[in-house]
């Protein structure tokens, strides 16, 4: 499978696409230099199968690499934080 993460930064939202069909987001608010995950979700037949954590994954170190504050209200972006410190 062929992952790829991109902001959707009209839709408040960072996307994954699997062999080019969307599967999920991540929703967020920026506030300052500040983004707070607020909602992420998965396509049910894309459930089990990584997809949720290559978003987060993506989602996080294009967040980090902007230079923003991470705010996980989100409890999956919490959770793979939890897992992943490097990224906070």
């Amino acid at each position: 499978m062929d992952f790829q993460v991109v902001d959707n930064a009209e839709e408040n939202r960072f996307e994954i696409a699997v062999d080019g069909e969307r599967a999920g987001a991540a929703y967020y608010r920026i506030h300052d230099d500040r983004i707070v995950f607020t909602h992420t979700e998965v396509q049910p037949q894309y459930e089990g199968k990584g997809v949720g954590s290559k978003l987060a994954n993506g989602a996080l170190t294009l967040a980090k690499e902007r230079g923003l504050h991470i705010v996980a209200q989100c409890p999956f972006i919490a959770a793979y934080l939890k897992k992943h410190p490097e990224l906070a």
